[in-house]
């Protein structure tokens, strides 16, 4: 008894399955996780070094470059990028696309344990390097903290109390506080005072650290107990700094007090400030479990923040930048939304096209297709999100192609006279592992997405997975579930042994019957049957007028736009802040609070974010951050309504530059999947940082020559100034002071000068010694430094050790990439322009690569050519195999290598509807469009193989001749064949409103239709050439 069988003959057994998909569906839908995006794993981690007082060139040379040279050595580095500025060296390295979550955290423990072996070789007076892997947290609900008239340290203790609460949420990873200060103790010296009693800094560091050690004292055995010995002398707060006793003069003790002002203040300059709506602002960022839903921890995060909401100081405001649990909740409901009207539009179709019966059974099937769908994503874990949902409403069409196949063949079987049992086993029996065979092809079609390791590929795998469950599910109920609820809704009388008497036709559905006779004389049968003969007759005609018009396509197709991932319907734009390099972040704060209050004067925004010294905590998956530079800034903008933002957008552009001349500005869109700096980078290396700059001038200067060009400029920035003070070593000697002691004299009096550290219950405080601010302000005060001299054991004036200060100009940045020096020159398409970056790419690259680059030097591209060639690269990595796979399986299923052929012959017929598509409604060819492309090649190969597979079976097992089994075949097998492209067409209408879908809606809708019309004719055309099969009259249908 075979599947079929069982199905029809147990049918409580099929009753219990069918209600416990219902059921297991309907549980595992509401168990399910729900996300924006799918789960992304950022494949990047950065090493931070500190070398305080080194140039950019130094910390290259002597810290940047050993670090480099380590992290190499690791198999699993796709490359490795580094910016090395004044004291500070950053580098990124990025793994091979390949590795996976689970194992990056073995990759990145190997990669810090390099770090460390390397540390101890770092030049003298670094920094230990910290190695930051959390680059994959997504603080996707990200909130402001503000409060007019509450200190920084008010707000800081409120946020930090939110933090230690939400953390305990369930479902909650990690709390975030952004934009917090760092607290020191200053200690402002009396210079004079200081000199007079003839105290040396070195003295002061030596006291006040000594002071605060924590030491061992040991135990004393007193009796039968063991007491521990703690002496008294530490100091915990200000006030017992300002008292601790520095010396004696005379009979006067000489106590801190009496020398300097002690007092705790922030870290200035601030690294990291924020400002909502105009006003000092602190943030904080949620992170959520991994596999969690969203939705569910969400309103679990804003109930608790209502439990405490009565902690909330009067005048202390809570307010939502981002709010993912929100937006996932909308996306995913506009998705089921548009899965609803998916479902609908395949039902409405199957019951006008297949009677009223069919059409339920067919839906019926459908609905636990779907069911079934959802319990295996629950198993195996696979998120509700867009490209899961997405990939579900793609399917939906094609889930009934094995259901409309089996249902067609029953209904024909039963008019024929037979049972509706003995009418499925036929049909089962005839087209079960052709159908199996064209399912996998469908599926192995869209296998290289699912096995892309690229990071496009690893955002749309699941599209590839969905595809592969549902699509394996449809094909297992073709022949089992879909025969069985045929033998319930289409009951019919057992056959006698002359099956053709009209006595004995069963009875069915009138909207079901046609003339038992003959099931194909309705006027469609006809009209196709006509234009059938007519190609046949005029097979050459037909072949030429085929491959012309595909021709035309293929010449059209240079005219439809490219595209990579599209932006974002998220209501939110960026505007990137930069002034000159060597601004003073305190600077790059003033700038952006006066411009941000003219921002939200417009009444179309609706909030304002600021972040100065980098970009925010990445909030959304897809953020474009930015390392740490002190002059620049980014506005996060969120307008009232999505509509309205492109004009927006461009009246900040526009304000911007009027406003603020001095510095470069752009505005970003945030995108949909991995997105790029810039559309177009030129990456130029080599090892003369003089030769680069001049060459990226060069380039510079190509781009500016084009009008659609915007947003021009390099990674190196502009070069700034340095004062440079010049030792007299001779006299320098003479008085026993080294250049460390000027550096250590200069620092204490322009920035302080860190001499110990004070325990403040769990932090630590730098304690910082300085002058007055007046005493520090200005470069002519430089020559008031005084430097201790131990061997005159007092101070002298450091003009007596410095010639003179200098000034010069240096390169404030290194970049580097793959441990070359690399300047990357930057430029976008002008959105207001009719070109697209690909079409402006297209046109600089030539006059880019003309340029005539010394020996040594190499030039390469970046940007959004990378990044789809690196995608492409991926996924074409795998479409040879798949391409052979399908063609392996057409091979075993004809076991003709002339019958394959004329399947995978019509594949190029699916151009002409797919460039007719993308013209007609202005989509770009994008990577999802690709995507689409790749899997029209399995929809369209079923369509073949069920046709030629009746040919066969009509020549081989009923005898008739080839012209009368291809002409049969056709027309017996045009209804299955486009009712299967009509609701996989029909059915991808919900998605031509979704920006990330558009693309690759448009290329299945057309290109299905274009290539099955094609297809019902070209098929046997194709088949009459290749058999020589001569056209006659007198054909039996």
């Amino acid at each position: 008894m075979n599947l079929t069988d069982y199905a029809i003959e147990r049918k409580t057994v099929s009753w219990m399955v069918t209600i416990l998909l219902l059921a297991g569906g309907v549980l595992a839908f509401f168990n399910l996780g729900r996300l924006e995006d799918p789960e992304f794993t950022i494949k990047q981690a950065v090493v931070v070094t500190a070398y305080p007082g080194a140039s950019s060139m130094e910390v290259e040379e002597e810290v940047t470059l050993p670090i480099e040279t380590a992290i190499q050595q690791l198999p699993y580095v796709d490359h490795v990028t580094s910016i090395s500025s004044a004291g500070l060296s950053q580098v990124t390295v990025e793994m091979k696309s390949i590795y996976r979550k689970k194992d990056l955290a073995q990759i990145w423990d190997e990669m810090r344990r390099k770090i460390n072996d390397l540390a101890p070789s770092l030049p003298l007076g670094s920094r230990p390097p910290v190695v930051n892997d959390d680059f994959g947290d997504v603080y996707g609900m990200f909130m402001a903290v503000t409060g007019a008239g509450y200190s920084h340290q008010e707000l800081n203790d409120y946020v930090d109390f939110l933090r230690r609460e939400l953390v305990l949420v369930d479902g909650v990873g990690k709390v975030s506080i952004g934009g917090g200060l760092e607290r020191q103790i200053i200690i402002e010296i009396n210079r004079a005072k200081l000199n007079s009693h003839n105290i040396s800094v070195t003295a002061l560091k030596q006291l006040l650290q000594n002071q605060n050690l924590v030491t061992n004292a040991g135990n004393l055995r007193i009796g039968t107990e063991f007491i521990r010995i703690s002496s008294t002398g530490n100091y915990s707060n200000v006030e017992q700094i300002r008292d601790i006793l520095l010396g004696q003069t005379g009979d006067e003790l000489i106590y801190l007090s009496d020398v300097a002002n002690v007092k705790i203040d922030y870290v200035q300059p601030p690294r990291h400030v924020y400002h909502f709506n105009s006003e000092n602002a602190l943030t904080i960022g949620v992170s959520f479990a991994s596999g969690v839903n969203v939705v569910e921890v969400g309103q679990s995060v804003r109930a608790r923040l209502a439990e405490l909401d009565y902690t909330r100081p009067i005048g202390v405001e809570l307010a939502t930048i981002y709010d993912q649990p929100r937006q996932v909740e909308n996306s995913v409901n506009d998705f089921l939304v548009s899965l609803g009207q998916a479902l609908a539009i395949v039902v409405v179709v199957l019951l006008l096209t297949m009677g009223a019966r069919s059409g339920v059974l067919m839906s019926l099937i459908l609905l636990l297709t779907i069911c079934a769908t959802f319990i295996v994503m629950d198993i195996y874990n696979i998120n509700l999100h867009r490209i899961s949902l997405g990939a579900l409403i793609i399917a939906l069409g094609m889930l009934v192609d094995n259901a409309i196949v089996i249902t067609d063949g029953i209904l024909i079987g039963i008019k024929q006279g037979l049972s509706t049992r003995d009418a499925a086993k036929r049909i089962v029996g005839q087209t079960m592992w052709p159908l199996f065979g064209a399912t996998v092809i469908s599926v192995t079609a869209f296998a290289p997405i699912g096995l892309s390791p690229d990071a496009s590929g690893e955002f749309t795998g699941s599209l590839f997975w969905i595809l592969f469950i549902s699509l394996l599910i449809s094909w297992l109920f073709a022949i089992t579930l879909t025969p069985f609820l045929a033998s319930v809704m289409f009951r019919g009388k057992k056959p006698t042994k002359d099956s053709g008497n009209e006595s004995d036709k069963s009875e069915i559905d009138s909207s079901d019957s046609q003339q038992l006779d003959d099931p194909y004389q309705s006027i469609f049968y006809q009209i196709y049957k006509g234009l059938l003969l007519f190609t046949l007759r005029w097979r050459w005609v037909t072949t030429f007028v085929m491959i012309a018009t595909m021709a035309t396509a293929v010449y059209g197709f240079k005219y439809v736009n490219k595209a990579f991932f599209p932006p974002s319907n998220l209501p939110m734009f960026t505007a990137d802040y930069w002034l000159p390099q060597g601004s003073d972040i305190r600077s790059t704060i003033e700038d952006m609070a006066a411009l941000e209050v003219k921002i939200r004067a417009h009444e179309g925004i609706d909030q304002v974010t600021t972040t100065v010294g980098t970009t925010a905590e990445r909030f959304m998956l897809t953020y474009q951050g930015e390392r740490s530079f002190a002059n620049f800034g980014q506005f996060i903008i969120r307008v009232k309504s999505y509509n309205d933002m492109p004009e927006i957008r461009n009246w900040v552009l526009n304000l911007l530059k009027e406003e603020a001349p001095q510095a470069f500005v752009k505005t970003n869109q945030f995108q949909i999947g991995p997105a790029t700096k810039a559309k177009i980078e030129a990456r130029l290396s080599g090892p003369d940082p003089e030769e680069l700059r001049r060459l990226a001038s060069e380039v510079i200067d190509i781009y500016r020559d084009d009008p659609d060009t915007i947003n021009i400029r390099n990674d190196w920035r502009e070069r700034s100034k340095v004062l440079q003070p010049q030792f007299a070593e001779a006299e320098a000697r003479r008085l026993g002071i080294s250049k460390a002691d000027i550096d250590s004299a200069i620092l204490m009096n322009v920035k302080g000068l860190e001499i110990a550290k004070m325990r403040d219950g769990s932090s630590i405080l730098p304690i910082i010694l300085r002058p007055p601010l007046n005493e520090r302000s200005n470069v002519e005060q430089l020559s008031d430094i005084q430097v201790f001299s131990p061997v005159l054991n007092r101070y002298v004036s450091i003009d007596q050790v410095v010639q003179e200060i200098g000034l010069a100009w240096e390169d404030p940045l290194v970049m580097r990439r793959d441990r070359k020096r690399t300047i990357q020159v930057w430029v976008d398409a002008d959105p207001n322009s009719d070109t697209n970056s690909f079409a402006l790419f297209e046109r600089l690259r030539p006059q880019v690569e003309a340029l005539d680059l010394p020996p040594g030097y190499e030039l390469s591209w970046g940007g959004e050519f990378e990044a789809q060639s690196k995608a492409n690269k991926a996924v074409f990595a795998f479409v040879p195999l798949g391409v052979l796979v399908m063609f392996a399986i057409t091979i075993m299923l004809f076991n003709s290598f002339r019958q394959t052929m004329v399947v995978w012959l019509t594949l190029p017929l699916a151009v002409i509807g797919v460039t007719s598509g993308l013209l007609t409604f202005n989509q770009p060819f994008a990577f999802t469009a690709l995507l689409g492309f790749l899997s029209l090649s399995g929809m369209l190969l079923k369509n073949g193989i069920v046709l030629i597979e009746e040919i066969k079976r009509l020549n081989e097992e009923e005898g008739l001749n080839m012209h009368d089994s291809i002409t049969r075949a056709a027309v017996s097998r045009m209804r299955p064949v486009t009712m299967a492209a009509i609701t996989t067409v029909l059915g991808l209408i919900p998605l031509l409103s979704d920006v990330f879908f558009a693309p690759l809606a448009v290329t299945i809708m057309f290109g299905l239709a274009a290539a099955t019309i094609l297809t019902l004719i070209v098929v046997p055309v194709l088949f009459s050439i290749f058999y020589g099969v001569s056209y006659r009259r007198g054909e039996t249908i």
